[in-house]
């Protein structure tokens, strides 16, 4: 008989960085990183002005503004982003290229078919309640980061 983990930030981690490991072999192909990832399904929602992008970055990631500055500037680098004009008044703002939008199409599916394999065999009830779970501890470390200084 084995026992049940008490969930706590161990056994969450370590279901993070085994799941990050898998997702980073997946894109590797595609030639972006983990946080690339995480700028470019933001950029997929639309254009965006700079400084909320790389605060959207910031936020996600856990990362400061300067590490965040340098994967939003990867991407323009790569072709991935551009430029794509006034947002209304002097501000440009970020938009994928062709190219940026097939990486999201690549990144998308290969979390698609990733997911499917972890995932399969998981009760639907059991997912939807460590999907409550998981989201109640993030909203509760990031109250606790707002809440604290560095």
């Amino acid at each position: 008989m084995s026992t049940v983990p008490t969930l706590n930030g161990q056994v969450i981690g370590q279901a993070h960085y085994a799941t990050r490991a898998l997702l980073e072999r997946a894109i590797s192909t595609l030639g972006v990183t983990f946080n690339q990832v995480v700028a470019l399904h933001v950029l997929a929602q639309g254009p965006i002005e700079p400084a909320d992008l790389t605060h959207r970055v910031t936020s996600t990631l856990k990362i400061d503004d300067s590490a965040a500055r340098q994967v939003v500037d990867h991407l323009v680098d790569a072709g991935l982003a551009q430029v794509d004009g006034p947002a209304g008044g002097d501000e440009t703002r970020l938009a994928l290229t062709d190219t940026g939008r097939a990486t999201q199409r690549g990144v998308v599916a290969a979390v698609a078919d990733l997911s499917a394999r972890l995932y399969a065999g998981i009760p639907t009830d059991e997912a939807s309640t460590a999907a409550r779970v998981l989201t109640l501890v993030t909203q509760h470390a990031n109250a606790e980061l707002a809440a604290t200084p560095a």
